[in-house]
């Protein structure tokens, strides 16, 4: 088990500059996601922590130790690969058991070791075969068994899921927080997927074009999002984004768009010029007699649920609502927004204004 700390970390390849002044503390047992789209500079943040890449600059501190011009195999980690990185020739057990053959353990413990790492994994069964006829699923278990059976201070993976197909990534998600529960291991996880995110992680750090965009525990990430890129990025439907100009004092409770006044959090800033308000599709609500008005586009059955496309004066906007509810193709509409749940951000700058609902966050982010 280890305790991980990012200190100031930067990465250039020559004039690109992947990752910028990244800081983050990863707490000794968490699972803890590195999330972002392709190029955000996640996976060279694993690397950099994996001793794959060195870092141009920056520390990285694995149980109080600073690591970071030390090789990959003297900082005790195991790294877990998208393309599971098996040895094709070998069969299941033997792919196991290599990390444990390498260091001269006895054949013995050996033995003992790999039965204890397949029973986890529920792999007993298919221990003789060869790994090239498996199903993506057990060639994904073989590979988590042969970083466990190390018992190193942390895992590193790099989506490690993202080969399988649906039904496959969805158990083996399950499978992959079972098994960090059952051994309090600390790992480190990429993945470009939200969903998957928000589900297996105890904190996640947002990342956007090699820099942090926010940090923090799932529920923060999705209902106080810091950055328009967070409100954006997070969610499916995406938070609801619409802008507008307006001037806000310490403590306002409205805003006025389109001539409406919308109740908000309590605002701790006071800011003038261009906004945008944010407002996840389940804070919108229908109501025939709101004076905010807006027209149906589309209804997406899902369901319990269905997901309502409608056109207000400031945008597009999507409304989670009851599968029961009517909602008729160019009818007009009224509609009303949670105000405890609605962010402000300044449009220019892409930052959360403070309120009282993200104050904490921002503070902490």
């Amino acid at each position: 088990m280890a305790e991980i700390v990012i200190h100031n970390l930067r990465k250039e390849f020559g004039s690109f500059t992947a990752v910028q002044s990244s800081s983050f503390r990863i707490e000794d047992g968490e699972f803890f996601m590195l999330l972002g789209p392709s190029g955000c500079g996640k996976t060279t943040t694993l690397r950099m922590i994996a001793g794959l890449e060195l870092p141009t600059s920056g520390e990285i501190f694995i149980d109080g130790e600073e690591v970071g011009r030390k090789p990959a195999s003297q900082r005790d980690i195991a790294f877990v690969f998208q393309m599971f990185a098996l040895y094709p020739h070998m069969n299941v057990r033997r792919n196991i058991s290599y990390p444990l053959a390498s260091q001269g353990m006895p054949r013995a413990q050996i033995r003992e070791k790999v039965a204890e790492v397949s029973r986890i994994l529920g792999i007993e069964g298919i221990l003789d075969r060869p790994v090239g006829g498996l199903s993506g699923g057990d060639r994904q278990r073989v590979a988590l068994g042969r970083a466990i059976v190390r018992n190193p201070k942390c895992f590193l993976m790099d989506e490690p899921l993202g080969a399988l197909d649906a039904e496959f990534r969805e158990r083996m998600a399950e499978e992959l927080r079972a098994l960090h529960d059952r051994m309090g291991a600390t790992t480190v996880y990429v993945t470009h997927d939200q969903l998957e995110a928000m589900q297996m992680g105890d904190k996640i750090v947002v990342m956007n074009h090699g820099v942090i965009d926010q940090f923090g525990v799932p529920r923060d990430i999705y209902d106080k999002p810091a950055t328009l890129f967070v409100a954006g990025f997070i969610g499916s439907p995406a938070m609801n984004l619409l802008r507008f100009r307006g001037r806000l004092g310490i403590g306002d409770r409205q805003v006025t768009l389109h001539h409406q006044q919308i109740a908000v959090p309590a605002m701790r800033v006071a800011f003038e010029g261009e906004m945008v308000l944010g407002v996840r599709p389940e804070n919108v609500r229908l109501s025939d007699d709101a004076p905010y008005r807006a027209r149906v586009l589309a209804s997406e059955y899902l369901g319990t649920t269905q997901i309502v496309t409608l056109q207000t004066e400031d945008g597009q906007i999507k409304a989670r609502v009851t599968a029961q509810q009517v909602a008729r193709m160019d009818e007009t509409v009224g509609l009303t927004f949670n105000p405890g749940t609605i962010t402000l951000f300044d449009a220019q700058s892409g930052r959360a204004l403070r309120s009282e609902l993200n104050e904490g966050v921002l503070q902490h982010g």
